[in-house]
C-alpha cells in the first residue's frame, strides 16, 4: 500500500469513529432530555382559562366554542362517517338503547366489541374500546312505552308531604347560594359512590395534550337498579328523542310531548322541584298555582328554538343534558354536560374518556368518591376538549339548580354544593338556557 493510500485509508476510519461518537453522543442526550427543545406552555394553560371566563354567550352562539371548550382546542383524530342526520330523521328512525345491545344474557355491550374504526348499524363509528367494565351495562326499558301515553293515564309516585322542611327560610330567599345549597341537601335521590356506582378517572392531562390518559372508561359499574328509580327512567327515555347535529330541524312526535310531560310530572312530586317551586313563588316570579309552574318548565325546557342558523332545532334540555356536534367548519361538541347520557354512551362505545383535566388547586384531584368532574372525551370521534359535570346527582337536582339560576341567578354563580365549591354558569338565549354547567371553583 503506498503512503497516500495508508493516509487515505487511515483517515476514513478516524471519519467514521467521529460519526458513530457523534450518534451515541446524540441518542443519549435525547434519552437523558427528552424535553429539550420543546415549549413548556404549561403555564399560559392557566391565563388561557382565566381569558376563556370573560367570554359572552353572544360569542358562543357566534360560532365560538362554548366557554369551557375555548382553550387550546385540538383536532378530533378521528370523523365519524354518517349518514345523514336529516335523512334518519325523515325516515323515523331515532336513536334507541335496544335491549341486547346492553349486554343482556351476560354478555358485554355489543358496541365495546368492535375494534376502533368499525362502524355501528345506525352509521355511527365507534369511537374508542376500553377495557370491559367489571359489570355488565343493563338499561331496563320495560316501562318506556308507557311514558308514551297520555299523562292521565300513567303512574306516577306517591305524592309525599314534605312539610315544613321544603319551605325556604329567610336566609335562603335572601341569598341564592344559600338556597343552591339547599337543593343539594334535599336531593335525596343522589346516587352514593361505590354503593351505586363505580368510576375510574385515570389520569390528569391539560387542555392540549393529545395523549389519551385514561386506560379504561370513566365508569366502571353502574347498578342496573338505578334505572328503575321512577325520575332516572323517565329521564332516560327523553334522551334518544334529538338529532345530536346542530342546525338540523328537530321534528317532535305526539308521543315525545307525551314524555317530556310525563317527566315533568314525575320531578314534580320530588323534594327538589316542590322547592324550586316555593322558591320562585315566594319571588314573585311565577303564580302560586302549581299546575302553571308544571306547564312552564315543560316550556321552559323542552320548548324548540334557534341554534347554528336554523329554527327549531335545539332546546335547552338537548343542550344542556344530551349534546350537540357543532357542523360549522371543524366539528365540536358543545354541551353535553350530563353524567347519565356520558354513562350510556361510553356503554354503547361512542364515548371515549381522555381523561380529567388538572384542577388549578392543587389538592383538588378527582378520584372515585368525587361528585364534581373535570374531563375531556370524544363523542362520535369529535372532540370536547372541556367538560365538567356532576356525577350521580339526580335528573331533577340539575333542572332544579340550573332553573333557579337562570331565572334568579348571574350568568356566574359562586356557590357551595354540599362539599364542593361550585361556579354555576348560565348562559341565555333570549328567555331560554343556552347552556348551563357546573365548573369547579378556584
Amino acid at each position: 500500500m503506498s503512503l497516500l493510500q495508508s493516509f487515505h485509508h487511515q483517515n476514513t476510519q478516524q471519519n467514521l469513529t467521529s460519526e458513530m461518537e457523534g450518534l451515541i453522543r446524540g441518542l443519549a442526550d435525547a434519552v437523558l432530555n427528552p424535553n429539550r427543545g420543546r415549549d413548556n406552555d404549561d403555564d399560559d394553560d392557566d391565563d388561557s382559562r382565566d381569558e376563556r371566563s370573560r367570554s359572552t354567550w353572544a360569542e358562543v352562539v357566534g360560532g365560538e366554542q362554548e366557554e369551557e371548550d375555548q382553550t387550546n382546542r385540538r383536532p378530533a383524530s378521528h370523523h365519524a362517517p354518517r349518514k345523514e342526520m336529516s335523512e334518519q330523521r325523515q325516515s323515523g328512525r331515532k336513536e334507541t338503547y335496544e335491549q341486547n345491545e346492553w349486554g343482556s344474557g351476560g354478555s358485554r355491550p355489543a358496541a365495546t366489541t368492535q375494534e376502533y374504526g368499525e362502524t355501528n348499524d345506525d352509521g355511527w363509528e365507534t369511537v374508542g374500546r376500553k377495557p370491559p367494565s367489571k359489570k355488565n351495562h343493563k338499561v331496563p326499558k320495560n316501562q318506556w312505552n308507557n311514558y308514551k301515553r297520555p299523562i292521565d293515564e300513567q303512574e306516577y309516585s306517591g305524592d309525599v308531604d314534605y312539610g315544613t322542611g321544603i319551605e325556604p327560610s329567610e336566609e335562603e330567599l335572601a341569598d341564592i347560594g344559600k338556597a343552591l345549597n339547599k337543593l343539594w341537601d334535599l336531593d335525596s335521590n343522589r346516587l352514593v359512590p361505590g354503593k351505586d356506582y363505580e368510576i375510574d378517572c385515570g389520569e390528569g392531562k391539560k387542555v392540549y395534550q393529545k395523549e389519551d390518559m385514561a386506560d379504561a372508561s370513566l365508569f366502571t359499574w353502574l347498578s342496573e337498579d338505578i334505572f328503575r328509580r321512577p325520575t332516572y327512567s323517565r329521564f332516560c327515555a327523553l334522551l334518544d328523542n334529538y338529532n345530536p347535529e346542530q342546525g338540523c330541524k328537530e321534528v317532535v312526535t305526539s308521543e315525545e310531548k307525551q314524555e317530556q310531560k310525563a317527566f315533568i310530572e314525575e320531578i314534580s312530586r320530588t323534594a327538589v322541584i316542590k322547592y324550586l317551586y316555593k322558591y320562585l313563588s315566594a319571588k314573585g316570579v311565577i303564580s302560586e298555582n302549581y299546575e302553571d309552574f308544571k306547564r312552564m318548565l315543560a316550556g321552559f325546557w323542552f320548548d324548540l328554538y334557534g341554534r347554528g342558523g336554523t329554527s327549531g332545532s335545539s332546546s335547552a334540555f338537548e343542550h344542556v343534558f344530551v349534546g350537540e356536534i357543532k357542523q360549522r367548519g371543524e366539528q365540536e361538541v358543545s354541551g353535553f354536560h350530563n353524567w347519565i347520557q356520558f354513562y350510556l354512551e361510553e356503554a354503547k362505545g361512542r364515548v371515549n374518556y381522555q381523561g380529567y383535566i388538572f384542577p388549578r388547586r392543587r389538592g383538588n384531584t378527582p378520584d372515585s368518591e368525587s361528585h364534581l368532574l373535570t374531563i375531556q372525551f370524544e363523542w362520535n370521534g369529535v372532540l370536547k376538549s372541556v367538560s365538567s359535570t356532576l356525577v350521580g346527582v339526580s335528573p331533577e337536582f340539575e333542572f332544579a339548580i340550573y332553573t333557579l339560576c337562570f331565572y334568579l341567578g348571574q350568568e356566574e354563580n359562586h356557590v357551595e354544593l354540599g362539599p364542593y365549591p361550585v361556579n354555576i354558569k348560565c348562559y341565555r338565549l333570549g328567555n331560554r338556557i343556552g347552556s348551563a354547567f357546573p365548573v369547579a371553583d378556584s
